[in-house]
Parts: C-alpha cells; structure tokens; sequence
C-alpha cells in the first residue's frame, strides 16, 4: 500500500509566497527609517508656526496699544517750559478722553476734557503736526487776557504754571482784537481771516466741539492765539509721565530725516549717562 506523501514543502511555499516582491517590501520598510526625518521636519514646521504665532501677537499688541493706550513722544520746543523741558520723552495715555458719545464709553473709564488739561493734539495745519498744549477754553466759554491775565467767562484764570520772559506782545497780551486792524506776525493767514466771527464784546467765544489751548512759556508759545482752535477728534491724549528726559536744545531736534534722527538717537544713547536728567524720569505731568 503506497503511502501519499506528505507535503512538506507546502508550508516553505506558503512562507515563501507569503512576503510581496522586493519593490513592496523596500516600501514597507522605509517609513520605519524616515520616521525621524519626517518628525524632525515637523517639529521644525511647528516651532516656526509658534513663533509667527507669537510675532503676531506681539504686533497686535503693540498696534492696539499704541492706537488706543500709550504712544511715546518727545518735546522739541520750549512752549510748555517749565511744565515740559526740551528734551522730555513722553508716555501719552490715549485712553483717558471721553466725549464723543459712543456707547463704550459708558463702560470704560472715559472722561470729558477738563480746563487746565495738558493735551497732545494733531496740529490744524502743515499735515498734522502733532502739538502738545494746556486746554484753557472750553466749548461755549469766553475767553480775553488783558495785560497777560486770562479770563474764562468774565473772571481771572489761576495760572500758577504760567511763565513771562519779559518779552511784551501787542496782541498775544491782549487778545483777542477787536477789530480786523490787528498786528499779524505769526498769525495763521486762514485765523486772520476767521477770529473776529468769534469775537463778542471783546471776548472769544469758543465753538461747540472745540478748544482754546495755550502753552505755559506763554510769551515763547504759539498756540491757539496764532492759529486758531483744535477740534475735539484731533485730541490724542493727556501726558502720563516722563519716561526719559534728556538735556537738548530745539536744535537737536530739527533735522527729521532718517539719518538725522538715527545720528541724535545715536548721540543720545553715546551722553546717556551725562545728559539724562534723572530727577525727571519717571516723573508725572501735570
């Protein structure tokens, strides 16, 4: 009786019919060997989705800060001495002025500009200049100085800040005219024009929505006497304190090309330790 053979190759066939062909198993097998390339890769990509992340935040940040919180300035002229030196550097707080009527301002801590306010404004004129004055007149006060004395609505301001050079004007002294015979040196041809329509028994009127400003150096001061009043939307802010003051003259500060600001800046930085008035940092204005 023949026996049947047993198969013994059929499992080494099974086993060897197994595995695909060499093109598949090579395929297999590489992800094990680019795994970490592939993660190193991204990781990498991660990292710098993170810190595009971060450098974005961080400009919205400044944007939203420097658009409706702080902004820095610095004091080229000596209109607001002795208040504000020539050379100050400025924390302006931008969210202080209220007034406008918008529905968040119930919800934020807005308030109305007050007389005596020290303010930073863009300039009516020359592309917006930005100036930085005290608010004397209110919307709907009468303003007049006889002899260097101001009146706000027939009676006499106290200006303890207020400083003469000895220097007598005809009409920054006695403002404003009566009559349109009035000395215009330094006057603002389009406020010549205008002045005497808000002139009522010799005394200023100061229109709805606007404000009559005056610098402190009141005989070294160009300000709403010369050209006229600021509007409320051009009010950017109240000076919050003096970040860094430095010892400088109008000079230092006339030349505002890039190059001219890079070198003060670099001169600045160089007399850092000789120039810098220390008992002013980080003091308050008022």
């Amino acid at each position: 009786m023949s026996e049947v053979p047993e198969p013994v190759n059929q499992e080494l066939t099974a086993t060897v019919a197994a595995p695909r062909d060499a093109a598949e198993v090579h395929a297999a097998r590489e992800p094990a060997v680019a795994a970490p390339a592939e993660k190193a890769a991204s990781v990498q990509r991660g990292r710098m989705a993170e810190y595009a992340e971060s450098l974005l935040v961080t400009v919205l940040l400044a944007l939203f800060a420097t658009t409706f919180v702080v902004q820095a300035f610095k004091i080229p002229t000596p209109s607001m001495e002795p208040t504000l030196l020539v050379g100050d550097h400025l924390l302006v707080n931008k969210f202080v002025f209220g007034g406008s009527g918008a529905w968040y301002e119930r919800l934020l801590p807005y308030r109305e500009i007050r007389r005596g306010d020290i303010v930073v404004f863009k300039f009516p004129f020359d592309d917006h200049t930005h100036y930085v004055k005290r608010v004397i007149g209110l919307p709907g006060d009468r303003v007049r100085i006889a002899d260097q004395q101001v009146y706000v609505n027939g009676r006499p301001l106290d200006e303890s800040y207020k400083v003469h050079n000895g220097i007598y004007d005809s009409y920054g002294d006695n403002f404003p005219p009566t009559h349109g015979q009035f000395p215009r040196r330094n006057v603002r041809v389009e406020w010549a024009a205008e002045i005497l329509r808000h002139v009522v028994d010799g005394e200023l009127i100061v229109p709805r929505g606007r404000y009559f400003v005056l610098g402190d150096n009141r005989d070294s001061s160009l300000d709403s006497r010369f050209w006229g009043f600021i509007d409320r939307d051009s009010v950017m802010g109240r000076p919050l304190l003096i970040y860094w003051s430095v010892e400088a003259t109008s000079e230092d500060y006339t030349d505002r090309t890039l190059p001219g600001r890079l070198s003060g800046l670099g001169k600045a930085v160089a007399e850092l330790p000789t120039r810098t008035r220390w008992d002013r940092v980080f003091s308050g204005v008022e």
